[in-house]
């Protein structure tokens, strides 16, 4: 697959999450895919399982995806996922095998308050 067709799948992928389409957004995962949480420590097997841990969550979530990278089989999704308004700075790493993610890596990080040390460099985000 080329990089345009590559990205339209995460786009596709990426609405699909954020609309709450539990079918459209596992499409992309090949059957046997991994997916990964380092912080927590788990680590899922499988397209029907990943589907299944995503749709036993309870809380209501957003996706606010902020910049789409990658070239090859790796491709590199930023986004800001909120669970009941609350926001989570999230990057995913997903490894494809042709047109499907065989892997995927999760990393989230909590907003914190910007440092009074380098404020006079800072130029605030939106």
């Amino acid at each position: 697959m080329n990089e345009e067709e590559i990205r339209g799948l995460l786009n596709r992928h990426w609405a699909a999450s954020d609309a709450d389409d539990f079918e459209g957004e596992h499409e992309i995962y090949l059957e046997d895919a991994v997916l990964e949480y380092p912080q927590s420590g788990e680590r899922i097997r499988g397209r029907r399982n990943i589907q299944m841990s995503r749709t036993a969550q309870p809380n209501r979530k957003r996706f606010d995806v902020r910049r789409i990278t990658g070239a090859g089989s790796l491709w590199i999704t930023e986004y800001v996922l909120t669970y009941d308004g609350r926001p989570s700075y999230t990057v995913s790493i997903m490894e494809f095998a042709g047109d499907k993610v065989a892997r995927e890596t999760q990393y989230f990080g909590d907003p914190f308050s910007p440092g009074s040390s380098r404020a006079e460099w800072v130029e605030r985000m939106a």
